[in-house]
C-alpha cells in the first residue's frame, strides 16, 4: 500500500513538472520554425524599416527566417490585436512603437490593454522628429518662431500625417508647453503633409527625420531643432527644442513585444539577441544613416519606458482633445 502511494506521488509530481520541462526544452530549442514579426503600418515607413532591420538581424542570429507581416489599419490596433490573440510561444512578435503609447488613450475603446496584454522584449531604435518650417517663414530659430507665433496668433499652420499621430502630438506638446496658438492641419499620411510643407501650403511641421533630412540638406526646408533632448548625429549642428523649451522631448521609438505569457526563457533569449545588435558597429552605422540612435535599455527598462510614455502622451491627448474611434 505504501509502495503504491509512493509511486502515485512520484507520477503526480512528474506530471506536474512536465509543463515546466516542456517550456524549458522549447526555449532551448527555440526557434525551430519561422517567426512572424507583425507591423501595424504599411511597407516603406519608419516602423516598417525598423522591423526589417530587427527581422534581418534576428534571422541571422536565430537561424530561422523572421517574416515581416504588415497589417496596417486603425493606427496599428489591428496588428496589435492579432498579436494579443496569438499563441504565446515566441513565434508571433509585435513591432512596438510610439503609436502604442499614444493609442492607449487616443482611442476611447480598445479590445486590449497594452501593458497587460503585451510582454516587452527589447527596445531597438529612437529617432527624433525635426521642428521644420518652409523657408518663406522669416524665422531662423526656435526663439524666433515662438516670438513670431506670439505676435501672430492663429496664423501659423503646422501639418501632420493625421489626428493623433506622433507628428500631431509633438506639435500639441509644443503648444502645451509654450502656450502658443498655432493651428494643426491633419493630412492623410506624412508624405502629403511633407509635400505641402515644401510647397508652402503650410508653414511648419514636426516631421520625422528619415523623410525630412534630404529636404533639409537641399535647403527646401529649414530645420529649427530636433525634438529629442540630445542632438542628432545626423544633423549635429541643430539644437534641441529642449534647449529653449526645458523638458520638451518627443521622438519615435521602436522595439519588440510578444503576447503575454510568452515563456520567460524565450523573451530573455530574444532580448539578448536584439541588444547584441545595438553594440554591432554595422548596425550602429545603419541606425545613424536613418537619423536614429540605439535604444539600448534592459528588458525591465523597456517596460518602464512604455508605461512612462503612455502616461506622458495621455496628458497631451487630453490637452489636444484628439480622439479617434
Amino acid at each position: 500500500m505504501l509502495h503504491a502511494r509512493r509511486n502515485f506521488l512520484r507520477l503526480a509530481g512528474a506530471a506536474a513538472l512536465a509543463p515546466t520541462f516542456q517550456r524549458i526544452a522549447g526555449a532551448q530549442g527555440y526557434p525551430i520554425r519561422p517567426v512572424r514579426l507583425i507591423v501595424g503600418f504599411p511597407p516603406g515607413g519608419g516602423t516598417d524599416v525598423a522591423a526589417r532591420l530587427v527581422g534581418q538581424w534576428l534571422s541571422e542570429r536565430l537561424g530561422q527566417p523572421v517574416v515581416i507581416e504588415n497589417r496596417p489599419g486603425a493606427g496599428s490596433n489591428i496588428a496589435t490585436e492579432a498579436v494579443v490573440h496569438a499563441a504565446a510561444d515566441g513565434y508571433t512578435l509585435l513591432l512596438v512603437s510610439t503609436a502604442h503609447a499614444i493609442n492607449a488613450t487616443l482611442y476611447e475603446k480598445l479590445n486590449y490593454n497594452f501593458l497587460r496584454d503585451i510582454a516587452p522584449i527589447a527596445g531597438f531604435m529612437r529617432v527624433p522628429n525635426v521642428m521644420e518650417i518652409n523657408p518663406s517663414l522669416s524665422v531662423k530659430s526656435v526663439p524666433e518662431f515662438i516670438a513670431y507665433a506670439r505676435a501672430n496668433p492663429g496664423k501659423i499652420n503646422f501639418a501632420s500625417g493625421g489626428n493623433g499621430t506622433a507628428q500631431h502630438l509633438s506639435g500639441e506638446l509644443f503648444k502645451m508647453m509654450t502656450g502658443l496658438d498655432i493651428v494643426h492641419v491633419p493630412y492623410r499620411g506624412a508624405a502629403p503633409a511633407l509635400t505641402d510643407l515644401v510647397g508652402g501650403q503650410v508653414q511648419a511641421m514636426f516631421g520625422d527625420m528619415p523623410s525630412s533630412i534630404e529636404f533639409i540638406k537641399s535647403d527646401k526646408l529649414r530645420a529649427l531643432a530636433v525634438t529629442t533632448v540630445t542632438r542628432s548625429e545626423a544633423l549635429p549642428d541643430l539644437p534641441s527644442v529642449s534647449d529653449f523649451v526645458p523638458g520638451y522631448e518627443s521622438s519615435a521609438w521602436y522595439g519588440v513585444g510578444a503576447p503575454k505569457n510568452t515563456p520567460g526563457e524565450i523573451v530573455e533569449k530574444l532580448s539578448q539577441e536584439i541588444n547584441a545588435a545595438l553594440s554591432d558597429p554595422k548596425m550602429k552605422t545603419r541606425l545613424k544613416s536613418l537619423g536614429g540612435t540605439a535604444l539600448d535599455v534592459s528588458l525591465s527598462e523597456f517596460g518602464t519606458l512604455i508605461a512612462d510614455e503612455i502616461r506622458k502622451w495621455a496628458k497631451v491627448v487630453k490637452f489636444s482633445g484628439a480622439k479617434v474611434g
